[in-house]
């Protein structure tokens, strides 16, 4: 893909409905897929899919936001907006990978959780934040890779992982460009404004340590889909034989596994101020970038 595509544009690759989804993945690098349904507790939430198979000789677990290609399945799937129950369901799959040793696969693309009146009776809030704890210590190596959308605490639910890949074409962030613009400028329209200022690119995350791999889009997904697919799959291969390797000791190689997760997300966030500002014009400096040029 051209490095001149504006962050917008970006945006709206990442948005259209031809990209390939989460079952579409699930279809192509997951053999003998089972998909399991329900939280225990209220309901099943068919826009979180989830479920068990096999992935290059793996058995792992699944979880994935599941958009549509049309309005149609859209409008069944929440156009990819979980609610609690979905996010239950995805924490009771977690803790299913934790049981069985099995490593964790996330593919991420909402806009956001759902926000409607129903869900927060149910406990959205709760639902995102008991994932988010429990993500962070599962004893079991975690992957998530970002092929389209990312929004808010909708993505952040299924996503602290040990590795965190992202598409070229993908974006991540707290919030939408449009509800960015609207709370900044009281004006939608300055949208393409604001994705440049939030930095919400594959490229951007990359350069601030978030994201731990680009899989690059030579065009764009939708026009490639099995190659895109074919692309995330031997990359998530990769990084999952390096965490195997970490957990081959058993209980001392998952506690180093659980200590570098800790300091991966320790470092996020993380500034230096230079003493300096002539060297660095544009202000503080990403702690990672700090330590690299050390």
């Amino acid at each position: 893909m051209p490095e001149t595509l504006s962050a917008w544009e970006r945006v709206l690759l990442a948005r259209n409905p031809a990209r390939p989804h989460t079952q579409d993945y699930v279809a192509d690098l997951i053999y003998g897929f089972v998909e399991l349904h329900g939280d225990r507790r209220f309901g099943d939430d068919p826009a979180l899919l989830g479920g068990i198979g096999t992935f290059r000789g793996r058995a792992v677990v699944v979880v994935g936001h599941r958009k549509g290609a049309n309005t149609q399945e859209n409008l069944a799937h929440n156009f990819g907006m979980p609610r609690p129950e979905g996010y239950r369901k995805a924490l009771r799959l977690m803790q299913h990978a934790e049981k069985f040793g099995m490593p964790l696969i996330a593919f991420v693309d909402t806009p956001g959780a759902e926000p409607g009146i129903g869900s927060e009776e149910r406990g959205q809030a709760v639902a995102i934040a008991e994932n988010l704890l429990a993500l962070a210590s599962l004893r079991v190596p975690t992957l998530a890779v970002v092929i389209g959308e990312g929004g808010s605490g909708g993505a952040l639910a299924i996503s602290v992982a040990d590795r965190i890949l992202m598409l070229e074409n993908a974006i991540y962030a707290v919030a939408s460009p449009e509800a960015c613009a609207t709370i900044l400028w009281k004006d939608v329209s300055k949208a393409p404004e604001a994705a440049a200022t939030m930095r919400v690119t594959a490229a951007d995350l990359y350069g601030f340590g978030i994201v731990d791999e680009v899989i690059p889009e030579p065009v764009p997904a939708h026009e490639q889909p099995t190659q895109t697919i074919q692309r995330v799959g031997d990359a998530l291969e990769r990084h999952l034989s390096e965490l195997e390797a970490l957990v081959h000791d058993g209980d001392t190689g998952i506690d180093a596994l659980l200590a570098a997760r800790y300091q991966k997300y320790r470092r996020i966030g993380r500034w230096v101020e230079e003493t300096d500002p002539t060297r660095h014009p544009n202000g503080p400096v990403p702690s990672h970038a700090a330590d690299q040029a050390r």
